[in-house]
Order: C-alpha cells, then sequence, then structure tokens
C-alpha cells in the first residue's frame, strides 16, 4: 500500500510538472505534437530513472559520509549531463527523424530542472533504495503523462476555434492549469 501511495502521489498529486511547476520549458516548447512528446517523456523516463539512481548512490555513499553535500548540486548537474549525451547518441543513431523532431529540446534536458528536482527529492528525503526507484520511475511516469496529454490538447486546438484574445500561450497556460487541477483530484487518495 506504501508504494501504491508513492506512485499516485508521484504522477498525480505531486507531479512534477503540474503542482511543483518543474520542467515548464520543454512542457510548452515540444507539446506541440504528439510524436515529439512521447520522444520527449520516453527520454525523461530514462535520463530521470538513471539519473536518480546514480545521484542518490552518490549522495548516499560518497558525499554522505565524506561530508561534502555541499557539491550535490555540481556533482547531480554533471551526471544528468552525462546522460542527456548518451541519450542524444543514442536517439541520433535509432531515429534521425525523433532526433530532428527533438530538435534544442534534447539537449535542453541537461537543464530540465523537473529531473534535478527529483534527483535532489530523493536524495534528501531518505528514500530506501525501493522507494526511491518507484518515486523516480512514478515521477517520470507522471511529467510525461502530462506532456503528452498536453500535447493532445494542443494538436486539437489547431482544429478549434479559439477566440483571438486566447490563442497561443494563453490557451496552453490555461490548459496547464486546468490539467493541474484534475490531477489534484487524487489528492485524497494519499493524503
Amino acid at each position: 500500500m506504501e508504494y501504491f501511495a508513492l506512485i499516485i502521489s508521484a504522477i498525480f498529486v505531486k507531479n512534477i510538472l503540474l503542482a511543483q511547476y518543474l520542467g515548464n520549458c520543454p512542457f510548452l516548447g515540444v507539446s506541440r505534437k504528439m510524436d515529439t512528446a512521447i520522444g520527449m517523456g520516453m527520454a525523461v523516463i530514462f535520463v530521470m530513472t538513471l539519473a536518480t539512481i546514480i545521484t542518490w548512490s552518490l549522495q548516499r555513499y560518497f558525499l554522505e559520509p565524506l561530508n561534502l553535500v555541499y557539491l550535490q548540486t555540481i556533482i547531480f548537474i554533471l551526471v544528468i549531463a552525462a546522460l542527456v549525451q548518451f541519450v542524444e547518441m543514442f536517439i541520433k543513431k535509432s531515429s534521425h527523424d525523433l532526433y530532428q523532431a527533438l530538435g534544442i529540446y534534447l539537449p535542453l534536458i541537461t537543464t530540465n530542472c523537473a529531473i534535478l528536482g527529483v534527483a535532489i527529492i530523493c536524495a534528501r528525503e531518505g528514500h530506501t533504495f525501493p522507494q526511491m526507484l518507484v518515486f523516480a520511475v512514478a515521477s517520470a511516469v507522471g511529467y510525461s503523462l502530462a506532456l503528452i496529454l498536453f500535447a493532445g490538447l494542443r494538436e486539437r486546438f489547431e482544429i478549434s476555434r479559439i477566440p483571438k484574445a486566447l490563442s497561443g500561450t494563453a490557451i496552453g497556460l490555461v490548459t496547464a492549469g486546468l490539467m493541474s487541477l484534475a490531477f489534484f483530484s487524487f489528492f485524497g487518495m494519499v493524503a
């Protein structure tokens, strides 16, 4: 039951994107087309999970025992940057179309504060390894779910009549706010 609550909490209630507002730049930039959002979501799931495993281990077995916690942010960013380079090389070789579609946003995963935020949350909350793994994967899935749902809605905006005052970024932000409220409706399940 504890892991179920952690999963629901990370995906819906404490969604890293819609509740904690981390990772908004790729959310608004990549979410114009569904296929691009799915590719970005998969890359974020992979990088966030691996980065959190590595950074949690570094925190637990290197930084804390040696009293080097003040280097946490720098080390975490270096780990994330290395993983993003790996993912970028893999996507470039395996799916050139996806690589072109992601464009500038793939290297920007390096500075995606959602990935760094989840890594820091897991390191500081004292999760056990299984709890950290569940939280990291669930947070990545929650981020990807929000990104993909938002992309689907934005594709519908292209064929819809939207008042001029709400067109573009305005309707995107209103939609993101409504999505956030919908996700927050799961609060009673884990509170």
